[in-house]
């Protein structure tokens, strides 16, 4: 069985057992989170939501918060001297999917 829901703006195929990284959420490490924006559930037979699938719901446990490689961005503008270099970590929080209930 399988699910998809949508956190922090992005949609995310789980089962059962899965390890993902989202968006960072406000949640301790050990804690249990219930995404309730499921879209479709699979297995059997596939339910789509319109444009969530009623009742249903993701639970997870929270494993860690971390933050992901470094992103160069570079600004060039050729002949004015012109050049700027930023760096960028994205926050995310790592997911372990327990209980998909449809």
């Amino acid at each position: 069985m399988y699910a998809i829901i949508a956190t922090g703006g992005k949609q995310y195929k789980v089962a059962e057992g899965d390890i993902i990284k989202v968006e960072k959420l406000g949640a301790e490490a050990g804690e249990t989170y219930t995404f309730d924006q499921v879209l479709a559930v699979g297995g059997e037979e596939l339910t789509i939501g319109c444009p969530t699938v009623a009742g249903a719901s993701v639970s997870a446990t929270v494993m860690n918060d971390g933050r992901g490689k470094k992103v160069i961005v570079y600004k060039y503008k050729r002949k004015t001297g012109y050049h700027k270099k930023n760096g960028h970590r994205q926050a995310y929080t790592q997911l372990k999917i327990d209980k998909i209930n449809a």
